[in-house]
C-alpha cells in the first residue's frame, strides 16, 4: 500500500503553518507535524530542499507528493480529502470569491502585517522602534478597515458560510488584534467576527495560543 500519511513540516508559531493546521482540523484529518524553521533549522538541509526549494515553511508531504505555499496546501487538502466541504465551495463563482481572499492575504495583508508583528513580537523590547511600528500599524489599520466594512454586512468573509477565506484572514487577524503597545482604531465588525472564529476548535488550538 502507498504511504498516504499527511506530514506537515513547520513550526507551530508560524502563521502560515497555523492556517494549514486549522484547515486540517476543520476537515478532521490526521497528520504528523515536524518542527522546522527558525530555531529548529532543517529548511536548508539536504533532506528538506528537494521538498521545498524556497527553504521556507510549511511543506506538505503525502507519499511521494510534496507541496509548499500554505494557501495551495489548504486548497489541496479540501480537494483531495474534503471534496464537497463547504469551506471550499464547488461552484466556480463561490470558489473564485474565496480564492480572491486567499490571494488578498498574500498581496495586501501580509505586507502590512509583517512589520508590526516583527517589530513587537520578534524584536526585543530594548530594540523596538515604536515610532516606526506605530506608523506601520497605521498603514495596517487601513487594510483591516476593508475587512471591517465588509463584515458589517455579513457573518463571515464570504457570507453566512465559514470558508478558507476566514481561516486565511483570521490567522492574520489574530496578530493584528493581539499585538500590544500600538494604537488601533475601533473596528467592531472585525472584532465581532474574530470572536466568532475563537469558538472554532482549530483556531483555539493553533491560532489563539500566545504569539512568539
Amino acid at each position: 500500500m502507498p504511504d498516504t500519511k499527511l506530514t506537515i513540516w513547520g513550526r507551530a508559531n508560524s502563521v502560515n503553518v497555523q492556517k494549514v493546521l486549522w484547515c486540517l482540523t476543520e476537515l478532521g484529518l490526521a497528520y504528523e507535524r515536524i518542527d522546522a524553521g527558525m530555531q529548529y533549522g532543517k529548511t536548508r538541509e539536504a533532506e528538506y530542499l528537494p521538498m521545498n526549494p524556497n527553504a521556507r515553511i510549511p511543506t506538505l508531504v503525502e507519499g511521494d507528493f510534496m507541496l509548499w505555499e500554505s494557501n495551495s496546501i489548504m486548497r489541496y487538502l479540501c480537494l483531495a480529502h474534503g471534496r464537497g466541504t463547504p469551506i471550499y465551495p464547488e461552484a466556480p463563482k463561490q470558489r473564485a470569491s474565496v480564492d480572491r481572499w486567499l490571494d488578498w492575504t498574500l498581496s495586501t495583508v501580509q505586507p502590512v502585517d509583517r512589520p508590526v508583528f516583527w517589530g513587537i513580537v520578534r524584536t526585543a523590547p530594548a530594540e523596538r522602534d515604536m515610532i516606526q511600528v506605530q506608523r506601520d500599524a497605521d498603514a495596517a489599520a487601513e487594510v483591516w478597515a476593508i475587512a471591517d466594512r465588509l463584515l458589517a454586512t455579513r457573518r463571515f468573509v464570504e457570507g453566512e458560510q465559514f470558508t478558507l477565506a476566514d481561516i486565511a484572514i483570521g490567522s492574520y487577524a489574530r496578530r493584528w488584534l493581539g499585538v500590544e503597545g500600538i494604537s488601533r482604531p475601533a473596528q467592531p465588525h472585525l472584532t465581532r467576527w474574530f470572536a466568532e472564529l475563537g469558538k472554532r476548535p482549530g483556531f483555539a488550538q493553533f491560532v489563539a495560543p500566545p504569539m512568539s
